[in-house]
């Protein structure tokens, strides 16, 4: 999986943490909300992890341009 998809899986995984709190508030369901906290805590690490493999993606072709050059 490439740093565009890890993103967009955190993206996703966030906005549904968020329906699940808001649902989870309105109904008084204590552990719904706590669900919902846990889907966005985890869509957050898989935007960051997403970010990082793309920054290191860059840097390797950085190096390999440097090296070829």
């Amino acid at each position: 999986m490439d740093g565009k998809d890890d993103r967009t899986e955190g993206r996703f995984d966030e906005a549904k943490g968020d329906v699940k709190e808001a649902v989870g508030d309105v109904t008084g369901n204590e552990d719904l909300e706590r669900e919902g906290e846990k889907d966005r805590t985890k869509g957050k690490a898989k935007q960051a992890l997403g970010t990082t493999k793309d920054a290191a993606g860059q840097a390797k072709e950085a190096a390999a341009d440097a090296v070829d050059a």
